[in-house]
Protein backbone atom coordinates (compact mmCIF):
# COMPACT_ATOMS: atom_id res chain seq x y z
CA UNK A 1 0.00 0.00 0.00
CA UNK A 2 1.03 3.45 -1.01
CA UNK A 3 2.23 5.57 2.26
CA UNK A 4 1.48 8.77 1.57
CA UNK A 5 3.99 10.27 4.35
CA UNK A 6 7.10 8.81 2.60
CA UNK A 7 8.66 12.46 1.64
CA UNK A 8 7.94 13.68 5.31
CA UNK A 9 11.11 14.57 6.87
CA UNK A 10 10.83 14.10 10.46
CA UNK A 11 12.52 12.04 12.01
CA UNK A 12 11.24 8.90 13.23
CA UNK A 13 12.22 9.56 16.64
CA UNK A 14 10.84 12.79 16.99
CA UNK A 15 7.10 11.28 15.95
CA UNK A 16 5.26 9.93 18.84
CA UNK A 17 2.62 8.84 16.52
CA UNK A 18 1.70 8.27 12.79
CA UNK A 19 -0.92 7.54 11.30
CA UNK A 20 -0.73 5.71 7.54
CA UNK A 21 -3.48 4.83 5.57
CA UNK A 22 -5.87 4.66 7.94
CA UNK A 23 -9.61 3.59 7.67
CA UNK A 24 -12.50 2.81 9.77
CA UNK A 25 -15.41 1.19 8.01
CA UNK A 26 -18.55 0.14 9.83
CA UNK A 27 -20.61 -2.14 8.04
CA UNK A 28 -24.38 -2.14 7.33
CA UNK A 29 -26.37 -5.17 7.81
CA UNK A 30 -29.29 -5.97 5.62
CA UNK A 31 -31.07 -8.99 4.49
CA UNK A 32 -32.73 -11.95 5.74
CA UNK A 33 -29.03 -13.64 6.48
CA UNK A 34 -27.76 -9.79 7.43
CA UNK A 35 -25.04 -9.87 5.18
CA UNK A 36 -23.04 -6.52 4.67
CA UNK A 37 -25.11 -4.07 2.01
CA UNK A 38 -22.78 -1.17 2.26
CA UNK A 39 -20.13 0.97 4.70
CA UNK A 40 -20.48 3.60 6.60
CA UNK A 41 -16.92 5.37 5.50
CA UNK A 42 -15.84 7.28 8.86
CA UNK A 43 -12.53 7.78 8.12
CA UNK A 44 -11.40 6.83 4.74
CA UNK A 45 -7.62 6.56 4.11
CA UNK A 46 -5.72 9.57 6.16
CA UNK A 47 -2.44 9.73 7.08
CA UNK A 48 -1.00 11.99 9.43
CA UNK A 49 2.40 12.46 12.45
CA UNK A 50 2.78 13.97 15.47
CA UNK A 51 5.84 15.06 17.05
CA UNK A 52 6.45 14.41 20.44
CA UNK A 53 5.36 17.58 22.84
CA UNK A 54 3.15 19.01 20.11
CA UNK A 55 -0.82 19.09 20.00
CA UNK A 56 -2.42 18.43 16.31
CA UNK A 57 -5.74 20.02 15.96
CA UNK A 58 -8.19 18.40 14.17
CA UNK A 59 -11.52 20.47 12.86
CA UNK A 60 -14.07 19.68 10.39
CA UNK A 61 -18.28 19.39 10.28
CA UNK A 62 -20.09 17.26 12.81
CA UNK A 63 -19.90 14.01 11.17
CA UNK A 64 -16.79 14.34 9.25
CA UNK A 65 -15.47 11.70 10.86
CA UNK A 66 -13.11 13.82 13.45
CA UNK A 67 -14.38 11.22 16.63
CA UNK A 68 -13.66 8.13 15.18
CA UNK A 69 -10.79 9.18 13.90
CA UNK A 70 -9.42 9.45 17.53
CA UNK A 71 -11.00 6.78 18.49
CA UNK A 72 -9.48 4.52 16.32
CA UNK A 73 -6.47 5.91 17.46
CA UNK A 74 -7.02 5.29 21.10
CA UNK A 75 -7.89 1.67 19.83
CA UNK A 76 -11.27 2.39 21.12
CA UNK A 77 -12.38 0.82 17.37
CA UNK A 78 -10.69 -1.53 15.88
CA UNK A 79 -9.03 -0.30 12.54
CA UNK A 80 -10.30 -1.57 9.37
CA UNK A 81 -7.25 -0.87 7.37
CA UNK A 82 -3.80 0.44 7.82
CA UNK A 83 -0.85 1.24 10.68
CA UNK A 84 -1.23 3.28 13.84
CA UNK A 85 2.75 3.57 14.54
CA UNK A 86 2.76 4.63 18.08
CA UNK A 87 6.18 5.43 19.72
CA UNK A 88 7.82 2.75 17.08
CA UNK A 89 5.01 -0.07 16.98
CA UNK A 90 2.15 -0.57 14.86
CA UNK A 91 -0.29 -0.80 17.89
CA UNK A 92 -2.89 -1.10 14.92
CA UNK A 93 -3.45 -5.13 15.23
CA UNK A 94 -2.87 -4.89 19.68
CA UNK A 95 -4.85 -7.29 21.19
CA UNK A 96 -5.33 -8.82 25.50
CA UNK A 97 -1.94 -7.84 27.09
CA UNK A 98 -0.34 -5.54 24.48
CA UNK A 99 -3.68 -3.17 24.44
CA UNK A 100 -3.40 -3.22 27.52
CA UNK A 101 -0.44 -2.14 28.30
CA UNK A 102 -0.90 0.38 25.68
CA UNK A 103 -3.61 1.93 27.51
CA UNK A 104 -0.74 3.39 30.26
CA UNK A 105 0.70 5.16 27.61
CA UNK A 106 -2.45 6.16 25.56
CA UNK A 107 -5.64 7.80 27.01
CA UNK A 108 -8.51 9.66 25.77
CA UNK A 109 -10.67 12.83 27.34
CA UNK A 110 -14.32 12.67 25.99
CA UNK A 111 -16.90 15.72 24.86
CA UNK A 112 -19.47 15.42 27.59
CA UNK A 113 -18.55 15.47 31.29
CA UNK A 114 -22.26 14.49 31.81
CA UNK A 115 -21.75 11.25 30.06
CA UNK A 116 -18.25 10.34 30.65
CA UNK A 117 -18.41 9.82 34.48
CA UNK A 118 -20.39 6.84 36.06
CA UNK A 119 -22.84 8.76 38.75
CA UNK A 120 -22.58 5.96 41.34
CA UNK A 121 -18.44 6.38 41.32
CA UNK A 122 -17.02 8.92 43.74
CA UNK A 123 -14.03 11.19 42.54
CA UNK A 124 -11.18 8.54 44.27
CA UNK A 125 -12.80 5.25 42.47
CA UNK A 126 -13.03 7.46 38.98
CA UNK A 127 -9.34 8.51 38.79
CA UNK A 128 -7.86 5.40 40.82
CA UNK A 129 -9.37 2.30 39.11
CA UNK A 130 -7.35 2.39 36.25
CA UNK A 131 -4.05 2.59 38.23
CA UNK A 132 -5.45 -0.40 40.58
CA UNK A 133 -5.97 -2.32 37.22
CA UNK A 134 -2.54 -1.81 35.65
CA UNK A 135 -0.74 -2.39 39.73
CA UNK A 136 0.69 1.04 39.83
CA UNK A 137 -0.01 1.49 43.37
CA UNK A 138 -0.95 -0.30 46.19
CA UNK A 139 -4.51 0.26 47.95
CA UNK A 140 -4.73 2.81 50.83
CA UNK A 141 -2.34 5.31 52.23
CA UNK A 142 -0.57 5.00 48.71
CA UNK A 143 -3.79 5.16 46.49
CA UNK A 144 -4.95 7.91 47.92
CA UNK A 145 -1.99 10.02 48.32
CA UNK A 146 -1.45 9.01 44.30
CA UNK A 147 -5.67 10.49 43.68
CA UNK A 148 -4.99 13.18 45.58
CA UNK A 149 -2.01 15.01 43.69
CA UNK A 150 -3.49 13.83 40.39
CA UNK A 151 -6.88 15.96 41.15
CA UNK A 152 -4.76 18.91 42.78
CA UNK A 153 -2.90 19.32 39.58
CA UNK A 154 -5.81 19.30 37.50
CA UNK A 155 -7.66 22.46 39.92
CA UNK A 156 -9.17 20.39 42.30
CA UNK A 157 -8.84 19.74 46.24
CA UNK A 158 -8.23 16.84 47.91
CA UNK A 159 -11.54 17.13 49.43
CA UNK A 160 -13.27 16.36 46.54
CA UNK A 161 -12.69 12.89 46.55
CA UNK A 162 -15.39 11.30 47.92
CA UNK A 163 -17.91 13.68 46.41
CA UNK A 164 -19.41 12.12 43.16
CA UNK A 165 -19.94 13.29 40.14
CA UNK A 166 -23.64 15.22 40.23
CA UNK A 167 -22.19 17.47 43.42
CA UNK A 168 -19.82 19.48 40.61
CA UNK A 169 -20.45 21.72 37.75
CA UNK A 170 -19.51 20.83 34.03
CA UNK A 171 -15.91 22.53 34.28
CA UNK A 172 -15.32 20.71 37.42
CA UNK A 173 -16.68 17.25 35.94
CA UNK A 174 -14.19 17.98 32.79
CA UNK A 175 -11.06 18.41 35.12
CA UNK A 176 -12.46 14.95 36.88
CA UNK A 177 -11.97 13.60 33.07
CA UNK A 178 -8.59 15.16 32.30
CA UNK A 179 -7.27 13.71 36.33
CA UNK A 180 -9.18 10.23 35.16
CA UNK A 181 -6.61 10.50 32.01
CA UNK A 182 -3.59 11.67 33.50
CA UNK A 183 -3.79 9.04 36.00
CA UNK A 184 -1.76 6.78 34.58
CA UNK A 185 0.93 9.30 33.58
CA UNK A 186 0.54 8.86 29.62
CA UNK A 187 2.11 10.49 26.89
CA UNK A 188 -0.11 10.78 24.66
CA UNK A 189 -3.77 12.27 24.95
CA UNK A 190 -6.60 11.99 22.50
CA UNK A 191 -9.07 15.25 23.69
CA UNK A 192 -12.22 15.05 22.01
CA UNK A 193 -14.21 18.01 22.08
CA UNK A 194 -13.09 18.59 25.50
CA UNK A 195 -14.97 22.17 26.01
CA UNK A 196 -17.37 22.02 23.76
CA UNK A 197 -19.79 21.43 26.65
CA UNK A 198 -19.10 23.97 28.33
CA UNK A 199 -19.57 27.87 28.82
CA UNK A 200 -17.05 30.22 26.97
CA UNK A 201 -15.84 31.17 30.31
CA UNK A 202 -14.81 27.84 31.29
CA UNK A 203 -13.23 27.02 28.23
CA UNK A 204 -10.25 29.11 28.49
CA UNK A 205 -9.76 27.72 31.76
CA UNK A 206 -9.89 24.04 30.51
CA UNK A 207 -7.68 24.57 27.49
CA UNK A 208 -4.94 26.94 29.92
CA UNK A 209 -5.10 23.50 32.06
CA UNK A 210 -4.29 21.46 29.42
CA UNK A 211 -2.13 23.96 27.82
CA UNK A 212 -0.07 23.75 31.28
CA UNK A 213 0.10 20.29 31.63
CA UNK A 214 1.37 19.68 28.50
CA UNK A 215 4.49 21.83 29.43
CA UNK A 216 4.88 20.19 33.01
CA UNK A 217 4.25 16.68 31.82
CA UNK A 218 5.59 16.72 28.29
CA UNK A 219 2.52 15.64 26.88
CA UNK A 220 1.45 15.13 23.10
CA UNK A 221 -2.82 16.19 22.34
CA UNK A 222 -4.29 14.91 19.43
CA UNK A 223 -7.48 17.94 19.80
CA UNK A 224 -10.38 17.56 18.38
CA UNK A 225 -12.79 20.06 17.63
CA UNK A 226 -14.69 22.12 15.60
CA UNK A 227 -14.20 25.17 17.05
CA UNK A 228 -11.47 26.80 14.73
CA UNK A 229 -10.73 29.87 17.34
CA UNK A 230 -10.22 27.30 19.93
CA UNK A 231 -7.95 25.35 17.87
CA UNK A 232 -5.94 28.59 16.90
CA UNK A 233 -5.28 28.43 20.82
CA UNK A 234 -4.21 25.32 21.62
CA UNK A 235 -2.24 23.71 18.57
CA UNK A 236 0.67 23.85 16.82
CA UNK A 237 -0.73 22.32 13.42
CA UNK A 238 -3.94 21.77 12.50
CA UNK A 239 -5.57 19.28 10.34
CA UNK A 240 -9.15 20.03 8.54
CA UNK A 241 -11.08 17.09 7.68
CA UNK A 242 -14.04 16.55 5.58
CA UNK A 243 -16.22 13.27 5.11
CA UNK A 244 -13.79 10.98 6.18
CA UNK A 245 -10.18 12.24 4.62
CA UNK A 246 -7.87 15.09 5.35
CA UNK A 247 -8.11 17.88 3.17
CA UNK A 248 -5.44 20.17 4.13
CA UNK A 249 -2.62 20.42 7.12
CA UNK A 250 -0.35 22.94 8.29
CA UNK A 251 1.30 24.59 11.11
CA UNK A 252 -1.48 26.95 11.96
CA UNK A 253 0.00 30.42 10.88
CA UNK A 254 0.07 29.22 7.58
CA UNK A 255 -3.00 27.60 8.07
CA UNK A 256 -5.20 30.87 8.97
CA UNK A 257 -3.07 33.06 7.17
CA UNK A 258 -2.49 31.16 3.47
CA UNK A 259 -4.23 27.94 3.50
CA UNK A 260 -4.96 26.83 0.01
CA UNK A 261 -8.30 24.14 -0.10
CA UNK A 262 -11.31 25.91 -0.91
CA UNK A 263 -12.88 24.30 2.00
CA UNK A 264 -10.60 25.45 4.77
CA UNK A 265 -11.09 29.31 3.42
CA UNK A 266 -15.02 28.54 4.19
CA UNK A 267 -14.79 27.31 7.11
CA UNK A 268 -11.91 30.14 8.26
CA UNK A 269 -14.59 32.84 6.50
CA UNK A 270 -17.22 31.59 8.74
CA UNK A 271 -15.36 32.30 12.15
CA UNK A 272 -16.66 35.32 13.50
CA UNK A 273 -14.94 39.08 14.06
CA UNK A 274 -15.07 41.20 17.23
CA UNK A 275 -14.62 44.32 15.33
CA UNK A 276 -18.31 45.46 13.97
CA UNK A 277 -16.66 47.76 11.39
CA UNK A 278 -14.59 44.98 9.62
CA UNK A 279 -16.40 43.02 6.61
CA UNK A 280 -15.44 39.86 5.71
CA UNK A 281 -15.73 38.46 2.62
CA UNK A 282 -17.52 35.00 2.88
CA UNK A 283 -15.89 31.82 1.26
CA UNK A 284 -19.15 30.31 -0.44
CA UNK A 285 -20.40 26.37 -0.18
CA UNK A 286 -23.09 25.21 -1.79
CA UNK A 287 -25.69 22.13 -0.83
CA UNK A 288 -25.24 19.36 1.59
CA UNK A 289 -22.66 17.45 2.75
CA UNK A 290 -23.07 14.22 0.74
CA UNK A 291 -23.50 10.57 2.81
CA UNK A 292 -20.45 9.19 4.05
CA UNK A 293 -21.77 5.55 2.62
CA UNK A 294 -22.35 6.74 -0.94
CA UNK A 295 -18.75 9.13 -1.24
CA UNK A 296 -19.04 11.31 -4.57
CA UNK A 297 -15.97 10.34 -7.24
CA UNK A 298 -13.41 12.14 -7.57
CA UNK A 299 -12.66 15.15 -4.98
CA UNK A 300 -15.04 14.44 -1.74
CA UNK A 301 -15.76 18.12 -2.32
CA UNK A 302 -16.72 19.04 -5.02
CA UNK A 303 -20.36 18.75 -5.40
CA UNK A 304 -20.52 22.09 -2.98
CA UNK A 305 -16.86 23.72 -4.49
CA UNK A 306 -17.99 26.61 -6.49
CA UNK A 307 -14.15 26.02 -8.37
CA UNK A 308 -14.79 22.75 -9.32
CA UNK A 309 -14.38 21.16 -13.18
CA UNK A 310 -14.39 18.05 -14.56
CA UNK A 311 -11.40 16.78 -13.50
CA UNK A 312 -12.74 17.23 -9.95
CA UNK A 313 -15.66 14.90 -10.39
CA UNK A 314 -13.61 12.49 -11.52
CA UNK A 315 -10.14 11.93 -10.61
CA UNK A 316 -9.46 11.93 -6.82
CA UNK A 317 -6.57 14.47 -6.12
CA UNK A 318 -3.37 13.64 -4.17
CA UNK A 319 -2.64 14.92 -0.89
CA UNK A 320 0.66 16.30 -1.67
CA UNK A 321 3.08 18.71 -0.41
CA UNK A 322 2.96 21.68 -1.82
CA UNK A 323 5.25 24.13 0.53
CA UNK A 324 7.52 22.45 3.53
CA UNK A 325 5.19 20.89 5.73
CA UNK A 326 1.98 22.15 3.76
CA UNK A 327 -0.58 19.03 2.46
CA UNK A 328 -3.49 19.84 0.70
CA UNK A 329 -5.64 17.53 -1.22
CA UNK A 330 -6.92 19.75 -4.27
CA UNK A 331 -6.25 19.29 -8.42
CA UNK A 332 -5.91 23.39 -8.09
CA UNK A 333 -4.13 24.18 -4.68
CA UNK A 334 -2.19 27.43 -4.67
CA UNK A 335 -4.32 28.12 -8.14
CA UNK A 336 -7.63 29.74 -7.34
Amino acid sequence: MENKLENLKTPQEDKILEVRNIKKYFPIKGGFLQRTVANIKAVDDVSFYIKKGETLGLVGESGCGKSTLGRTIARLYEPTEGEIIYDGVDIAGLKGQGLKDLRKNMQIIFQDPYSSLNPRMNVSTIVGEAMLAHNMVNKGREYTERVIEVIEKCGLSDYHIYRYPHQFSGGQRQRIGVARALALDPSFIVADEPVSALDVSIQSQVLNLLMDLQEQMGLSYLFISHDLSVVKHISNRIGVMYLGAIVELADKRTLYNDSLHPYTRALLSAIPVADPTRIKEMQPIIGEIPSNVDVPSGCKFHTRCVYAKDVCKEVIPEYREIKPGHFVSCHFAGEI
